[in-house]
């Protein structure tokens, strides 16, 4: 027998006229709550190991899937798109009536974050961004939708996950096997192209540098020859490096990544 350290829950929201039926965990507690957005081909489930680190005991935290992904139902995927996936967060923060929160985003999930923290300012307590998009370079998984184009959404899925399979990058692999499982064919290229189009067009640098929380950009040592790391570490955002690692710090460094995240929180 086990005892339940956090709740399965369903949401059920209209988003701009389009129904979702939000798959989420929930824990609650006495301290300040963590939101969790999870990136491209992953899930709620990547964040749930937080009710096994002692170091957050007592903060409640929120973690569900995306529009389009895991166990969330969504009634029209060809809607699914970064502002589809912005407003679900609005949404999720209001229904468990969050106030002041940190923050936590992966990849897909770092960029919307990004868009979550820009619009609520001090609300947003701290701000883990984990190789979300800022800049142009960040698009090697959704720029695919540019570079391999194809008009037959299954097809370019197929491909798409056959060329992260032999990325050679850590967890690649892994990545990729469930990739089929955790996203819907028919949303991938909403939310690729719309991570483009805010990648390339969205100033997105300057509304990070501008949040005016404390910032942490989490991000693995084979991707330390982003070209910004420097410069948003003089403008005071704190790096953190993770060993052994590519995109993937919860598959790949999964200790390290909850012990940084549990030291930046606790301030």
């Amino acid at each position: 027998m086990t005892s339940q350290q956090f709740a399965s829950q369903r949401l059920a929201f209209d988003i701009d006229g389009v129904a979702v039926d939000i798959a989420a965990l929930y824990r609650g507690g006495d301290k300040a709550p963590i939101l969790f957005l999870h990136g491209f081909g992953s899930t709620k489930e990547d964040y749930a190991d937080i009710v096994r680190h002692a170091a957050f005991d007592g903060h409640p935290f929120i973690a569900y899937d995306a529009p389009g992904c895991g166990d969330t139902v969504c009634a029209d995927l060809a809607q699914v798109s970064i502002s589809l996936l912005l407003h679900a967060a609005l949404r999720v923060l209001a229904h468990y009536r969050v106030d002041r929160f940190h923050l936590v985003g992966h990849s897909m999930g770092g960029l919307t974050a990004l868009l979550l923290a820009s619009q609520l300012g001090e609300r947003v307590l701290s701000f883990t961004d984990i190789e979300g998009n800022i800049a142009p370079e960040d698009c090697f998984l959704s720029r695919q939708i540019v570079d391999y184009p194809n008009a037959d959404a299954e097809a370019f899925f197929d491909d798409f996950i056959e060329r992260t399979r032999h990325a050679p990058a850590y967890a690649s692999a892994l990545y990729a096997a469930s990739l089929r499982h955790k996203v819907r064919a028919a949303a991938v290229r909403g939310i690729f192209s719309s991570m483009v189009a805010l990648s390339d067009h969205g100033q997105l640098m300057e509304q990070f540098l501008a949040l005016p929380c404390r910032k942490m950009f989490m991000y693995g040592a084979q991707n330390a020859g982003l070209s910004y790391l420097a410069h948003i570490e003089r403008h005071g955002v704190r790096l953190s490096e993770v060993p052994h690692c590519g995109h993937f710090p919860m598959y790949s460094n999964p200790l390290f990544m909850w012990r940084q995240l549990a030291d930046f929180i606790a301030g």
